[in-house]
């Protein structure tokens, strides 16, 4: 079997799935997005995603998403491209540039780089606040008692680009918690966008109300050997 054809394969599967975790929980699928995670996959595997219809692609590292992503637009201009990964102030700029989407505004000074980037660039990709809803020491997010007060400033600067959240539970934990807390707390600030749940979990992520789930190995399978 080609690569093409498997990852053609396991988006319908991966799709199907999604479909009747939605139907489960009484939503409707559309209202599920799925971000394929392709990191640290050649952009070979991007294309075959896109050739099987895949759109939404996330990346953790600004550098390999530039050298992937902005060749492939000529021939897939609704390619949308998703910063999921914890962001250098550093690369804020790139990723402004290059990004539809950032998922992972956790912090003021990051803030502040966005800013000053979507000024320079004239233009300002949408943006999830990143709640560490495990409050982990070694994890990228905003802390729990901060974060209320952080969506609001960032919804305070940056306007309409706040689209809603994003979290990562705990690996040792039941997500169901984590799930439900970054839903109820995006219902309190009227956000729409619910991005949660990922290859092992994001059936029960819909079920607690995601609206984006990112799922890379079972699209992608194992991931490659990198730096």
């Amino acid at each position: 079997m080609s690569t093409s054809t498997s990852i053609a394969q396991a988006l319908g599967g991966i799709r199907a799935r999604i479909a009747t975790a939605a139907r489960a929980a009484g939503r409707d699928p559309s209202g599920v997005e799925l971000v394929a995670v392709s990191k640290f996959h050649p952009q070979g595997s991007v294309i075959a995603a896109l050739e099987a219809g895949q759109r939404v692609f996330g990346e953790n590292r600004v550098q390999e998403a530039a050298a992937k992503f902005p060749p492939l637009r000529a021939r897939w201009p609704d390619l949308r491209l998703h910063i999921i990964g914890g962001l250098q102030t550093n690369k804020a700029a790139e990723a402004v540039r290059i990004a539809d989407m950032i998922e992972s505004l956790d912090r003021p000074a990051l803030s502040d780089a966005i800013a000053r980037a979507g000024e320079r660039a004239g233009r300002l990709p949408d943006l999830l606040v990143q709640v560490n809803t495990g409050d982990e020491t070694q994890k990228s997010g905003v802390r729990l008692e901060e974060a209320d007060d952080f969506i609001d400033h960032s919804r305070a600067r940056f306007g309409a680009a706040v689209k809603g959240l994003m979290c990562i539970p705990p690996h040792d934990q039941d997500p169901a918690p984590h799930f439900r807390l970054l839903a109820d707390m995006a219902a309190r600030h009227g956000l729409a966008v619910v991005s949660m749940g990922m290859s092992a979990d994001f059936e029960t992520a819909i079920a607690c109300g995601a609206t984006l789930v990112r799922v890379g190995s079972a699209i992608f399978g194992a991931r490659p050997a990198h730096p």
